[in-house]
């Protein structure tokens, strides 16, 4: 197994996660061969690297259709994820309350490193989360809320460090892609303490969010909700309190509970 020339990265374990990614990504099944077209690898090394994701039980040879497909053990990677970014109970009560002031589906969103990960999410069939929200969800920080609030929160090197390795591309016509026009949003973010999108992860939809913080005041998640563009800016200020007083209420649960480890402070 060779590395990577310029990162260091076993390149046959870096092509057997683009080959991972590229099933994933696909609608349904896919033949080896546009595997290896796609991801422009020797027919060869496709086999020997679908070969391997098959006995892992990353994927799943589907004989019949000469195809490939996710695997079982796809599924265990994604509960053990759920797993370890679950929230304290504590903190889903807050998401709870949210949910029902704001009348609007209700999430709680975690930092690890440099991601926003979303950890929890209440909704009702009256106020339904956005479709690809669900608890895993870490994509396109320019143009989420929460990811919004972690740009604004991180180190200005780091922030920017970060956006040349996402980019910042057009979820819909109204996500903000010019790097100038989302420094002054996330100056704007910093200045009032509450992230807002308008459009710009999906049509007709927005969302807000605002930081959660530890008890040594550093930032350790986001209180967001998302609801329809006219229900916002019909009800803005009665939705902002309830994600201003969610956060306030999550950064208490969360502060509360690090200190009542064992070790922390108590007996």
């Amino acid at each position: 197994m060779s590395s990577h020339p310029r990162t260091g990265l076993l390149q046959s374990v870096e092509r057997a996660m683009a080959v991972l990614d590229h099933v994933a990504a696909a609608p349904g099944p896919l033949p080896a061969k546009e595997i290896s077209r796609a991801l422009g690898l020797a027919l060869p090394t496709t086999y020997h690297l679908l070969t391997t994701l098959v006995t892992g039980g990353y994927l799943v040879h589907l004989t019949e259709e000469h195809a490939y497909a996710l695997g079982h053990h796809v599924d265990d990677l994604a509960r053990g994820l759920r797993r370890q970014i679950a929230v304290p109970p504590e903190v889903e009560r807050v998401t709870a309350v949210v949910h029902r002031q704001a009348h609007a589906a209700a999430y709680y969103a975690t930092l690890r490193n440099t991601e926003m990960i979303v950890a929890h999410v209440a909704e009702c069939p009256a106020h339904p989360r956005i479709r690809v929200l669900d608890v895993g969800f870490h994509r396109a920080p320019h143009a989420t809320a929460f990811g919004k609030l972690m740009l604004a929160m991180l180190e200005p090197g780091a922030a920017e460090e970060l956006l040349d390795a996402t980019g910042t591309p057009a979820v819909t016509p109204g996500t903000v892609t010019d790097r100038r026009l989302l420094r002054r949003q996330l100056a704007q973010v910093r200045s009032t303490g509450l992230a807002i999108e308008v459009d710009e992860f999906q049509a007709d939809l927005s969302c807000l969010a605002a930081p959660v913080t530890d008890a040594a005041g550093r930032f350790v998640g986001a209180v967001a909700v998302s609801l329809p563009t006219a229900q916002l800016r019909a009800r803005r200020w009665t939705v902002e309190r309830a994600v201003r007083l969610g956060a306030v209420r999550a950064t208490r649960a969360v502060s509360l509970r690090a200190t009542a480890r064992p070790g922390r402070g108590q007996p």
